[in-house]
């Protein structure tokens, strides 16, 4: 069993680098790709507690694009080292995000809530702060019952305290991800927000411009809308993925660790997919 997308403290994700190695090694899950938002920091922690325990570590990360509709995510996997271009990429978003975060902090503010950027930066050290540190904080002044309730509130798209998030150009991203020796690969296309009728053009554009891998396979998505992905990805040139996009199961409830779409354990052929796609470009 294998996981393809997975999230560590080093985003936001409920567990540590290591201890979410811990847990996929209890799991018996034999390769783990961390794909932390807009960040590698947890990447080294997880490496070395993956060989204490046997497991092939995937480096990862996942990029937000800018997309007209919906959210557009590029995993980047297997990459060997940070590129000068993958680095400027990363940097960029983490101040797009503290500027974004200081809107959504005065927003609160605005609204009476008695929060400041450095209270959450003091709650949540070592991690890049994110919508899901908002709702976990508003959860903790007792402003809401669940960080769900934060979401469908005040931090979801259109809700009071939303700011729109700052993107990465896709070209860029792809070069970058090439440059640092990985595969760009589009993380569960079913949340474009796109028609069937129009996903094959949109994703056909996307695998000329470099993306070379799709995450068909996606517990957002419904067995069939995933098998109808993978049809798709194939027709168009694409390797497949699959994974959990696990955060923890105080975050998501619905998401395990090794398993996507329908509950179904991931199978080790994704894996040897990602293999083949790496030695290809590294020929």
């Amino acid at each position: 069993m294998i996981d393809l997308h997975v999230h560590t403290t080093a985003s936001d994700g409920q567990y540590t680098p290591t201890q979410i190695v811990e847990k996929a090694a209890a799991h018996n899950i034999q390769v783990l790709a961390i794909t932390d938002h807009d960040t590698v920091a947890g990447v080294p922690e997880a490496q070395a507690a993956a060989e204490k325990h046997g497991i092939i570590l995937v480096p990862g990360m996942e990029l937000n694009i800018i997309f007209p509709t919906g959210e557009f995510h590029l995993l980047g996997l297997g990459w060997d080292h940070i590129s000068p271009s993958l680095q400027s990429i990363l940097d960029d978003v983490i101040t797009n995000r503290e500027l974004r975060n200081n809107q959504i902090v005065e927003k609160m503010r605005e609204a009476g809530v008695p929060i400041t950027y450095e209270e959450l930066k003091e709650e949540f050290p070592n991690t890049i702060i994110g919508r899901p540190h908002f709702a976990a904080a508003l959860e903790k002044r007792k402003i809401v019952k669940n960080r769900q309730e934060a979401f469908d509130k005040y931090l979801a798209r259109g809700r009071q305290w939303y700011v729109e998030r700052v993107g990465s150009n896709l070209d860029e991203a792809v070069v970058a991800i090439r440059d640092s020796g990985g595969i760009p690969v589009i993380a569960h296309p079913m949340s474009l927000y796109q028609s069937w009728g129009k996903m094959p053009e949109i994703l056909q554009d996307f695998h000329e411009r470099g993306v070379m891998g799709m995450e068909a396979f996606h517990p957002g998505a419904r067995v069939t809308e995933c098998l109808r992905l993978e049809e798709l990805a194939r027709k168009l040139g694409f390797f497949v993925t699959a994974g959990s996009d696990f955060h923890g199961e105080k975050i998501r409830t619905d998401r395990r660790l090794g398993h996507t779409c329908g509950g179904k354990k991931i199978d080790n052929k994704y894996y040897e997919e990602l293999k083949a796609a790496l030695q290809n470009i590294n020929l």
